[in-house]
């Protein structure tokens, strides 16, 4: 994939990516000329052993973190100098978080939560923005459960709001990082399930990064990490396929 060129129908990319932490003897590199992007529309996984970047790379393309060398954009925005006033502008209305830890606000109610975005932001959402925070409420099932605390949430309901949170803006990516780590099986499929959904049927960008073979079934394209590089990548596969394809890379380590 040719990265130096127009981002055409790429919703994030980077090229010749590379991040080290420390300098001289004790320097310990997290990624290592690493160039991918990140498609309009599609559900990416990012997925790999621990260590092997995944995590550095997602706080990279997110503008959460900065590279040692290499360039990064968001759309057709370079955003690997920008500062971080713009880059903290640029994250609340075009990029949205799904966390493992849910991270909502406890002494907000489920709207507040869900509306937070549009408050950092200094405004309300316009009519249309508010038609579908009501049509992904009432999607994720969250209808009777706006005047609640998160703390009165399952985990499952408390992830549904936080990917309310993070598609009420219509951001330009979502970046999912271990969304089902807290979760039991069953709620962790849901959530699945509904990423999924916001891919296909709304044309959502998502990129998960994940350890979970399970998890990363659900995405039509698998990009693989091992000791910061990118080492395979593959469309739509099967949990028992990527089980075997990991196995096989902690093998060959």
């Amino acid at each position: 994939m040719e990265l130096t060129q127009s981002g055409m129908g790429l919703v994030a990319r980077v090229a010749a990516l590379t991040k080290s932490y420390g300098s001289g003897a004790t320097a310990v590199s997290a990624l290592s000329d690493v160039s991918i992007g990140l498609r309009q529309g599609e559900f990416t996984a990012i997925m790999g052993p621990s260590g092997s970047g995944k995590s550095t790379l997602m706080h990279i393309m997110a503008g959460l973190d900065t590279a040692t060398s290499g360039r990064v954009w968001l759309a057709d925005t370079d955003i690997t100098e920008l500062p971080d006033s713009e880059l903290t502008i640029l994250r609340r209305r075009r990029v949205g978080f799904v966390f493992q830890s849910f991270n909502l606000v406890p002494t907000l109610d489920i709207e507040g939560n869900i509306l937070l975005p549009f408050e950092l932001d200094g405004r309300r959402p316009t009519a249309d923005e508010r038609t579908w925070i009501d049509q992904l409420i009432s999607s994720l099932g969250l209808d009777d459960r706006l005047r609640h605390r998160p703390h009165e949430l399952s985990g499952g309901q408390q992830q549904r709001v936080a990917i309310a949170r993070a598609l009420g803006t219509r951001p330009d990516l979502v970046f999912a990082d271990e969304p089902t780590g807290n979760l039991d099986s069953r709620s962790g499929r849901e959530v699945l399930s509904l990423l999924a959904a916001a891919s296909s049927e709304y044309g959502q960008s998502i990129a998960m990064v994940t350890h979970d073979p399970i998890a990363a079934s659900y995405a039509d394209r698998i990009l693989f990490l091992a000791d910061g590089r990118l080492v395979e990548e593959r469309s739509r596969s099967t949990a028992e396929e990527i089980s075997g394809f990991m196995l096989g890379m902690e093998q060959h380590s």
